[in-house]
């Protein structure tokens, strides 16, 4: 009998059934989403019939609006998410998620320009407090990838990376990501974002690891 696959899932932007029909048609044991999640109520009441085996990391799109917030930075939902983690699925696959976008107002990988701020909470020391979001930083920079969240995610290890920007191979992806895949030692990273599955495989070997672009509201099954 063939394991139960991984279904790893493209920007759903709030749409959520065949997400839920692919889970159990599959029989699924774990499903994976890729960001920009928009869930219109807390991400767990909107999976609710799957949520034993929903694991996820949140994109750009999940900070444009309170209500987006609110729904995904829940206390119910937040223990599902793999940002700037590793966990250990019960077949035994370590995943590790890398949420959110590079901004240059904080952070832009390609410009040679050293980060204006390594950390969250140095953002947040200097923004305005009426531009304060929870008593942090602006609410679209909770969606910001910080260099110290790189860092920490990088003494860890894992089999596969999710993150929601692209790694090298696209053509707006970040090299900073093959180097951070390199140094967690993964086999396979999976991202969404630019809403496209190129075909990446002539670049494998010299990145070190396999990669894969999930389309908008697409689905990619890994046995």
């Amino acid at each position: 009998m063939h394991p139960a696959p991984i279904l790893f899932c493209g920007d759903p932007h709030g749409q959520w059934q065949h997400i839920i029909d692919a889970a159990l048609q599959t029989r699924a044991r774990a499903v994976i989403l890729l960001g920009d999640l928009e869930p219109a109520r807390p991400l767990h009441s909107e999976l609710q019939a799957i949520w034993d085996r929903v694991w996820f990391i949140h994109g750009n799109h999940d900070t444009d609006h309170a209500d987006n917030f609110a729904n995904v930075w829940h206390d119910e939902v937040m223990a599902r998410s793999l940002h700037g983690r590793v966990v250990t699925l019960p077949c035994g696959t370590r995943i590790a998620g890398l949420g959110g976008v590079f901004r240059g107002a904080v952070w832009y990988p390609k410009d040679p320009q050293a980060p204006k701020f390594r950390h969250r909470e140095d953002h947040a020391r200097v923004t305005p407090r009426q531009d304060r979001w929870q008593g942090g930083v602006q609410l679209k920079h909770w969606s910001t990838i910080y260099p110290d969240e790189l860092e920490q995610l990088a003494t860890l290890q894992a089999d596969i990376l999710i993150t929601h920007e692209a790694p090298g191979y696209h053509e707006h992806g970040f090299k900073a990501l093959d180097t951070l895949a390199r140094r967690m030692g993964v086999r396979m990273t999976v991202h969404g974002h630019q809403h496209d599955c190129i075909d990446s495989s002539a670049h494998w070997d010299a990145q070190g690891f396999q990669s894969f672009g999930v389309g908008l509201r697409g689905l990619m099954v890994v046995d």
